[in-house]
């Protein structure tokens, strides 16, 4: 490690919390791990330190917190000379609105921002602020940054963000898309160019993270020109719990003539919907693709329809893009899913999107690399958000000291 000092990241997503204990120049991580299946009936804690693998069950609906309180003890009471070491706390926030455009260090207005924020990522915003008051509360000598999903996609131009609603909605109350998934976005845009030999400022990447939540973007010489998630989470692609594109007819319906409140629709959006509510199984990509190889009708419905807003995704950012370089598969299902990767490009042979189905076998558990023949290029690169934390976290604490 370093001497220069490390950085713990704290990556709340909707159902897991990843942390890790990092070297912000290397990538070099000292202690890494997650809370993963979090606030269901079977959440799961692993870690690894000092390359040893650790795991530690959760009560059942174990949440963000309790990975949280776990990690702080382990770092005052097991692991006080890796604890010496920290220079910053970064935190991965995914709204931060039209406030900001870039890591930020956090202050009282800032975690009143955030919050202010919440009802636009009500899966994660939350979730965000427990950690950054429970780092505040452990490490109170610590800097801590904020790093945000939006701000990678403020670049948006206004014919991209803004949606075919009076425009006094967003004058007066910045309703727009704004994206989210920044940092993964950044970094897998920024590895591809690498993997295509391409200064990044000449690269056009069609970038997908896949995971319990999903999104698309569109990278162009580095910068987001579209997205498909919006003002909230809750647009776009099809996700674990959460519904995606739908007709915002359907919700005048279900209050009106199916009398359902503003809060059954909510949950019913975000949490009841998605491969869940298609499958009536589950939400893990995982599992539902064994149960589709079993023949489970639902399973296999849900899959495809994943599949296939991906791919009509995919499609679609070629408009902005003119020329794309590469489409990125990215996330816990964009690194590790062949069926996914396999069924979205057979939905793309369209556009010549030719699969090299060995390669996409060979492309999981943190291998990175091309998974198609010559022609338009498709790449697996697992994703690093922690990496874009403590680096933006390091360089603002460098900053504030001069």
């Amino acid at each position: 490690m370093r001497s220069s000092g490390l950085v713990l990241t704290l990556n709340s997503g909707s159902s897991s919390l990843k942390f890790a204990v990092m070297d912000p120049e290397s990538g070099e991580t000292a202690l890494d791990g997650i809370g993963d299946a979090l606030d269901t009936p079977a959440p799961s804690l692993s870690w690894n330190y000092s390359d040893e693998k650790s795991e530690r069950e959760l009560p059942a609906g174990a949440a963000h917190g309790a990975v949280i309180d776990f990690l702080v003890d382990m770092l005052q009471q097991d692991l006080p000379e890796l604890r010496r070491q920290l220079i910053a706390v970064g935190h991965r926030v995914v709204h931060g609105g039209e406030y900001f455009s870039r890591s930020v260090l956090i202050d009282r207005a800032v975690i009143d921002a955030i919050a202010e924020c919440s009802d636009l990522a009500p899966l994660h915003n939350p979730a965000g602020l427990l950690g950054i008051r429970t780092a505040l509360a452990a490490f109170p000598q610590l800097p801590q940054v904020a790093v945000f999903d939006t701000a990678f996609h403020q670049t948006l131009p206004e014919h991209a963000y803004l949606y075919a609603l009076p425009y006094a909605l967003y004058r007066d109350h910045r309703i727009r898309r704004y994206g989210m998934h920044g940092s993964s976005h950044r970094f897998v845009s920024e590895r591809a160019a690498q993997l295509l030999n391409k200064p990044i400022s000449e690269a056009n990447i069609v970038s997908a993270h896949l995971g319990n939540g999903a999104s698309v973007a569109a990278i162009k010489g580095g910068v987001s020109v579209d997205t498909s998630m919006g003002l909230t989470p809750l647009e776009g692609l099809v996700m674990g719990t959460r519904c995606g594109d739908l007709d915002p007819g359907i919700l005048i319906h279900l209050a009106e003539s199916l009398d359902y409140s503003l809060g059954q629709i909510s949950r019913l959006l975000n949490r009841d919907s998605g491969l869940l509510g298609v499958s009536e199984l589950s939400s893990d990509c995982r599992e539902l693709e064994r149960a589709a190889a079993d023949g489970h009708r639902g399973a296999r419905l849900a899959l495809e329809i994943f599949c296939y807003r991906l791919a009509k995704y995919v499609a679609a950012y070629h408009v902005p893009l003119l020329r794309v370089d590469a489409v990125v598969f990215t996330g816990g299902i964009g690194e590790n899913s062949c069926f996914v990767r396999e069924k979205v490009l057979q939905w793309l042979r369209c556009l010549d999107y030719e699969l090299d189905t060995a390669r996409n076998q060979q492309t999981r558990f943190g291998a990175e690399g091309r998974i198609t023949a010559p022609g338009p290029a498709a790449l697996v690169v697992p994703t690093n958000e922690e990496w874009i934390i403590a680096r933006d976290a390091a360089a603002l604490v460098r900053d504030a000291r001069g």
